[in-house]
């Protein structure tokens, strides 16, 4: 009887552990599951910074935009700020 005992506890053994591989929380299909969801959110968090750059980018280019735009209004068409005083040197 002590022979039959062994392999009777070493196989409830091998049940429990192979339904906890496949019904517990770690189980593969939960594994999958969570695999899943991270892919998913990886993608969402790619697509929020590829807005965030462009979205940065837009603000550069605006913030930029207007020194460029008074740069040129004051080089090209001469326009001054009130109460500002324009000084032209001419070379010899």
């Amino acid at each position: 009887m002590g022979s039959r005992i062994v392999p009777v506890i070493l196989l409830a053994l091998l049940a429990a552990l192979h339904a906890q591989l496949w019904l517990g929380r770690g189980s593969v299909p939960r594994v999958n599951e969570m695999q899943r969801q991270i892919d998913v959110q990886k993608a969402a968090n790619d697509q929020a910074r590829q807005a965030n750059e462009r979205l940065s980018s837009e603000v550069h280019d605006l913030k930029e935009g207007l020194d460029m735009v008074e740069e040129k209004a004051r080089s090209e068409l001469g326009m001054v700020k009130p109460n500002e005083v324009y000084v032209q040197f001419t070379p010899r």
